[in-house]
């Protein structure tokens, strides 16, 4: 049976309540260990290893022409194995098949054909299927064989269940954009210490904010009196979101005007004093991954796991 994101058990529809209950009850066992997340916050070695590899899983969904839940999924499956498992420094064909796995689980969980040989065709690095399945092994061992995993879209029709008024293009046009938002949000470091449920809320509340603005003080009243809500985290979460979303428009925007070649001027564009500010900081914060060209051979890599090559142990407190 396929795996739907929206839908984690698939005894909901017979059970919504109860359901909905264990959704809450157990999302936190679907996320990224807390330690983890502190870790994110004081090294860099594990700021650039998810970006680079998560990188590395878009560069597959690509060449691969996935739907984009694939690779969230395998963003989730990364994260919570990261968390939870010590990654070797200077071993960047770890990150590769690291990437090629979590995305291959993903699509089996999708019930996705995954042409390895295709995508594998021009790279230096070659991967047997026998070292990604022992690499899947060490993923669903880290997972606990939890792969049905709960994430904001498994909230995302509870919250907008609240939405007034119930017309099907309304809700429809505000899942649109909360969906979108949550593959954006997936990027964003500051987004991994809120649980699903929070995010999936944020979204909904951000996308009601930019669409449905007149609905948007009675419809987060409703969220708020919600008691699977932590208002401190939502409002912590929805504000997050908020500057990730101004960011990517202002982003676009000066994208924009240096593709068209257009000259920026305070008269063309102006942007606010903290928007100006998110911008000086993304300029000297972000980092921008370009492998490094090496001229090697292209080889197997047939000895995964093998002894003195390459060991994974249980990630310790930093």
């Amino acid at each position: 049976m396929e795996f739907d994101l929206e839908n984690p058990f698939s005894s909901f529809e017979e059970h919504q309540s109860d359901t909905l209950l264990d959704l809450f009850a157990t999302e936190s066992d679907h996320m990224p260990s807390h330690n983890f997340v502190q870790c994110l916050k004081i090294t860099d070695f594990y700021v650039s290893l998810r970006q680079e590899t998560v990188s590395l899983i878009l560069q597959i969904q690509f060449a691969c022409n996935f739907e984009p839940f694939i690779s969230y999924l395998a963003v989730t499956y990364l994260d919570r194995f990261i968390s939870r498992q010590e990654i070797p420094q200077g071993k960047p064909w770890v990150l590769r098949l690291l990437a090629v796995s979590c995305i291959s689980l993903a699509a089996k969980m999708k019930n996705t054909h995954f042409p390895l040989s295709k995508f594998q065709g021009d790279q230096e690095l070659i991967f047997d299927a026998q070292t990604i399945h022992r690499m899947e092994l060490l993923i669903l061992d880290a997972l606990n064989w939890r792969m049905r995993s709960i994430t904001p879209f498994s909230f995302l029709c509870f919250f907008i269940s609240l939405f007034e008024p119930k017309d099907p293009p309304l809700t429809q046009a505000l899942k649109d954009r909360a969906t979108d938002i949550i593959f954006r949000a997936h990027s964003e470091i500051k987004l991994l210490e809120f649980k699903p449920s929070v995010i999936a809320a944020s979204a909904v509340l951000l996308s009601s904010y930019e669409l449905f603005p007149l609905q948007f003080p009675s419809f987060k009243t409703s969220i708020l009196s919600s008691d699977y809500v932590n208002k401190e985290d939502l409002s912590k979460c929805f504000d997050t979101m908020q500057e990730m979303v101004e960011m990517d428009g202002c982003e676009s925007i000066l994208d924009t005007l240096s593709s068209s070649r257009t000259q920026f001027s305070v008269v063309d564009y102006k942007c606010t004093k903290s928007e100006s500010q998110q911008i000086t900081n993304s300029s000297i914060t972000t980092t921008t991954m370009m492998p490094e060209k090496r001229e090697i051979k292209r080889r197997k890599m047939n000895r995964f796991c093998s002894e003195g090559e390459f060991q994974l142990s249980r990630i310790q407190n930093c």
